[in-house]
């Protein structure tokens, strides 16, 4: 009796186990999947640590497109005292505009760790040791047996600075992860390694790490952003898939570095900017389109930033089929994600809760059929006892059991660059390991508006600066604006529109930066859509001014 149990025991549990690991767009999601491995609670805990940490240190040890350390340390930061380094010194400060590596960190747009607990944040930080904590979330230093390597992680695109507030799974408005790939690919072919070692020092294992990058490197496409926060990820894989064999590997041969094969998208425009992580729980297919039908986000997201990094995809297969551990510990944590409140940073006073009543029947005549149901602690039967910020709570979120994707008229550049890749992605071998399945999808997936007062600028292509403009007509939108970083609550914000301050609201010292200029005009950055048949009625405004304000208190609750 006992063996037959256990036989039958063996047969359930891998029935169990595919059903939580089915990544499928037919398959239902009737309850937001934050726990999706269905771990006890202090396992969950656990292994959502783990997953934050493979989130700030890139996990991916097969990469090869790394950086030796302490001579770019050096590069930037030693002043020396022979001649042959003070030449390199003023040689580093006449080619680059960088004076340290801390000021190239904040061009790439990373943030430092939190110095202490930050009650703010929704997604606590791992316990870190000073070493660990020594570089900005998502710079990476990998121990090779060559030496010490820098490279990048997911934090790198994936984590922001809210007023001072560090927050996991939170869009970086300012990522340059991929332009720092464009310009080491433009720079590499004019960089003598054996030159590098004896002027920087450096060692023979560190002279070995520059030639396996710029070996990578060959094999890397890349393209300049249409605009600083837009992320060129769609472009690179393709551009780089471009220089591979059309085999199931992509084989790395040097007949496809000499005769690399036209892709649309090194003139089309489909960047898109890092999406938040607490919307995957909902979810059924991935990315802002929605073109990813099947397949682990995760296991996705290491796929494409490796062909984006010029790795070998048979060792890169090896390595993904030996760390499940690790995929599974960074996914608990990216579904794990939760979003920010609005009350933590402002206060709940900072929300009028009579308008954001009034403005919930606006949401759900207006956006619910797409964005989802939020049923709020004031619509609770015993709302009376409750405080102030249980009233403004989301109590139950219901968002569709499938998916769906809208052509609401916005920027049609994602579809379009999609089509331009799809093929080349889905005949890969790994692919098919990873059961990843690309299909261009002509729309947007519209997203659960959680955390939504915090994910400005808005669109997949931030044309929209604050809530306002997502809410005025798609002609009458801004054209353009300044961007900025999150510094100050009063100065950086505008809580009435929730996003950018605009016109002479704007910080001055926003101005003085051409690169954070948005120009709605440009190609792949239209505002347009988005209007009708939400909040207009055969081109008519549905909602005076005032009820738009209410709509944006409701939002503010999210």
């Amino acid at each position: 009796m006992k063996k037959q149990l256990f036989k039958l025991i063996l047969f359930i549990f891998p029935i169990i186990t595919f059903a939580q690991a089915n990544w499928n767009r037919d398959v239902e999601v009737t309850s937001p999947r934050e726990n999706i491995y269905q771990l006890s609670p202090e396992m969950l805990s656990k292994t959502v640590m783990e997953g934050r940490k493979h989130a700030l240190f890139y996990p991916v040890t097969v990469s090869e497109l790394r950086i030796p350390y302490e001579p770019l340390k050096n590069f930037f930061e030693s002043k020396p005292n022979d001649p042959v380094r003070e030449l390199l010194y003023r040689l580093t400060q006449t080619v680059s505009p960088f004076k340290s590596m801390d000021e190239v960190y904040k061009w790439l747009g990373l943030h430092d760790f939190p110095t202490e607990i930050q009650a703010e944040t929704p997604n606590a930080f791992p316990v870190l040791t000073a070493r660990e904590k020594e570089l900005p979330m998502g710079a990476t230093l990998m121990e090779t047996p060559d030496g010490v390597a820098l490279t990048f992680g997911c934090a790198a695109c994936h984590t922001s600075d809210l007023f001072g507030v560090k927050v996991l799974g939170l869009t970086n408005r300012f990522p340059r992860a991929n332009e720092f790939f464009r310009r080491g690919a433009m720079l590499a072919p004019y960089v003598n390694t054996f030159v590098f070692r004896d002027l920087l020092h450096a060692t023979e294992g560190e002279r070995q790490i520059l030639v396996k990058a710029k070996h990578n490197l060959k094999y890397v496409g890349v393209r300049e952003p249409i605009s600083v926060g837009l992320d060129t990820s769609l472009a690179q894989v393709a551009l780089s898939l471009s220089k591979r064999e059309q085999d199931a590997y992509a084989s790395r041969t040097e007949r496809s570095l000499r005769h690399p094969r036209p892709n649309a998208l090194e003139k089309k425009a489909a960047d898109s900017k890092p999406a938040v992580w607490w919307n995957v729980k909902y979810k059924n297919r991935w990315l802002s389109d929605g073109s990813i039908v099947a397949g682990n986000p995760v296991h996705t997201n290491f796929l494409w930033n490796e062909i984006g990094r010029g790795t070998d995809l048979h060792e890169l297969e090896v390595w993904l089929k030996s760390n499940t551990k690790t995929i599974e510990a960074l996914t608990a944590a990216v579904f794990a994600t939760k979003p920010p409140r609005y009350e933590k940073f402002f206060g709940e006073n900072a929300i009028d809760i009579a308008m954001a009543q009034r403005g919930q029947k606006h949401y759900v005549q207006s956006c619910q059929r797409c964005h989802g149901t939020y049923e709020k602690g004031w619509d609770l039967p015993g709302a009376k006892a409750l405080s102030k910020t249980e009233l403004i709570q989301n109590v139950k979120v219901t968002y569709h059991k499938k998916t769906p994707v809208r052509d609401v008229g916005t920027d049609p550049g994602r579809y379009l660059g999609m089509n331009a890749f799809a093929a080349d992605l889905n005949r890969l071998a790994i692919s098919k390991t990873i059961g990843t399945v690309v299909e261009p999808q002509k729309g947007y997936v519209p997203p659960p508006l959680d955390g939504i007062w915090a994910r400005w600028p808005y669109f997949h292509n931030n044309s929209a600066p604050n809530l306002c403009a997502v809410l005025t007509r798609g002609s009458e939108r801004p054209k353009t604006y300044v961007a900025g970083p999150a510094k100050s609550k009063t100065r950086d914000f505008d809580q009435d529109c929730v996003g950018y301050p605009l016109g002479a609201k704007a910080p001055a010292e926003w101005k003085k930066d051409p690169d954070f200029l948005y120009d709605s005009r440009k190609e792949g950055l239209s505002n347009l859509g988005h209007d009708e048949k939400i909040f207009l009625k055969d081109g008519q405004e549905i909602y005076s001014q005032s009820e738009k304000r209410e709509l944006v208190e409701f939002l503010k609750t999210l």
